[in-house]
């Protein structure tokens, strides 16, 4: 009775102590929510601020653009997120698990001839070492700048209009 006495003092004594110092093994989903709006609002941030090099690395492992094309196409993009207010609105995040959010919010963006221009849609941000990031291919869809298809002609359609 008194080893099982001992045993349970410490591991309350362990919980206490590891609750204490704020390392939950996993986060409400609240907390998640809040997490990843405000990793997507420093990914707004850094895009804005131009810091090309930090934003590339807040993208999903597997893109398939450069680090050096990723930052020539957002710097010569028409199109760059809008400050403060005007940045994010609407927000609403759908939490898949502890590392997978989806986040729908209405985007403004700076460049537009009338002033701010908004954009809503969804994006999927994914926790990676502890950093939530977004596909490439999501920001340069947004800047305008996602790469273009090339159309391949068939033979039969190069054979009836050379």
């Amino acid at each position: 009775m008194r080893k099982f006495l001992s045993a349970l003092t410490l591991m309350l004594a362990l919980a206490s102590v590891h609750t204490a110092m704020g390392k939950t093994p996993y986060m409400t989903s609240e907390e998640l929510q809040s997490e990843s709006q405000r990793g997507f609002e420093e990914i707004l941030d850094l895009w804005r601020d131009g810091r090309f090099e930090e934003l590339y690395n807040r993208t999903m492992a597997g893109g398939r653009t450069s680090k050096e094309q990723f930052a020539k196409k957002l710097a010569s993009a028409e199109r760059k997120p809008a400050c403060c207010w005007e940045k994010m609105q609407e927000v609403k995040v759908s939490v898949k698990n502890d590392s997978t959010v989806t986040l729908r919010a209405k985007v403004g963006f700076e460049g537009g001839q009338a002033g701010t221009d908004y954009t809503t849609r969804s994006f999927r941000l994914q926790k990676e070492d502890g950093v939530w990031c977004i596909s490439q291919s999501d920001i340069l869809s947004l800047a305008g700048a996602a790469r273009k298809k090339t159309h391949h002609r068939t033979k039969k359609a190069k054979e009836s209009n050379p």
